[in-house]
């Protein structure tokens, strides 16, 4: 299953908040929680080897233990490249980034051991490394792939020139990155024109601006919550609608624990706003006309 514009599904489940960085969730709630996504024909789930303090994916490992075909019917993406501090791996004195060749493949043998699976299905770098040489990263990816244990590579918070350097040498999926009404640099970056460009699946982490938006801009929430009305969705729904009208074909991730709140931002993706409207809400986000 490729990951590319026609198999992902039309949001991505984040797993982030489902441990203990958030409702702590049990293993039979993340199994009845899966379940209820694949009801609405989600089965794109978003990892990192960090998540809950290097524990989410363990939690997820106990989870299709118990019950395999969970993991079968489900595209795992996961990402590694990040040395968090944390008593889970006392080995690390400060926070730092390692993309090195041994990094690479030590952290998907932790993964697929912590998510008792085979094969990742996406393997993304979590953020750039500084002292990245992208051969060695290919090499890597090279290695993994042939030995079946990651299926497909992308990337995490790269800028443009980080993406065409590493995708120079070896073929990315995906770039996820943070977009929003709330942050648009990837609108005027190049981070989006390239996605177009090279054919890779934009990937968009915190879409509703981690839920500040409306707070942080009250002229963005009267507008939203004006077309909201118009189209009969929630006003955060909106704020999907927005991005996913782009050409690039942003594909939102949800951090929600709640499935109200997925299966409505997934039925409110058959509206599509007007290319005015687009405008009005990018104006209201900015504070000015465009020039």
């Amino acid at each position: 299953m490729a990951f590319n514009s026609t198999s992902v599904s039309p949001l991505i489940v984040g797993t982030m908040r489902l441990g203990t960085w958030g409702v702590n969730f049990t293993p039979k709630e993340v199994e009845a929680f899966v379940a209820s996504c694949f009801e609405l024909e989600l089965v794109d789930f978003d990892f990192a080897d960090i998540y809950g303090h290097y524990t989410t994916e363990l939690l997820f490992g106990e989870v299709f233990s118990n019950s395999p075909h969970l993991r079968d019917n489900m595209r795992i993406i996961t990402k590694c490249g990040i040395n968090m501090v944390t008593p889970n791996r006392p080995s690390h004195r400060i926070k730092s980034y390692d993309l090195s060749a041994e990094h690479i493949k030590r952290s998907v043998e932790q993964s697929l051991q912590s998510l008792k699976t085979d094969r990742l299905d996406v393997l993304l770098l979590h953020r750039p490394d500084y002292l990245m040489h992208p051969a060695e990263v290919a090499e890597a990816f090279q290695q993994l792939k042939q030995e079946g244990k990651v299926l497909e590579f992308g990337v995490s918070n790269f800028s443009r020139s980080q993406f065409e350097l590493l995708h120079s040498y070896t073929p990315l999926v995906t770039n996820q990155v943070e977009i929003s009404l709330q942050h648009r640099e990837a609108f005027d970056n190049g981070v989006l024109d390239q996605c177009i460009q090279q054919g890779v699946v934009p990937t968009a982490w915190s879409p509703l601006g981690g839920g500040e938006l409306f707070q942080n801009n009250p002229a963005v929430k009267e507008v939203a919550e004006t077309l909201a009305a118009k189209y009969k969705i929630s006003s955060y729904d909106l704020l999907l609608v927005w991005l996913k009208k782009h050409p690039s074909g942003i594909i939102p991730i949800l951090g929600t624990s709640k499935i109200e709140r997925i299966k409505s931002a997934k039925e409110a993706l058959r509206v599509t706003i007007t290319t005015e409207e687009w405008y009005t809400l990018w104006q209201a986000a900015t504070g000015e006309e465009i020039a």
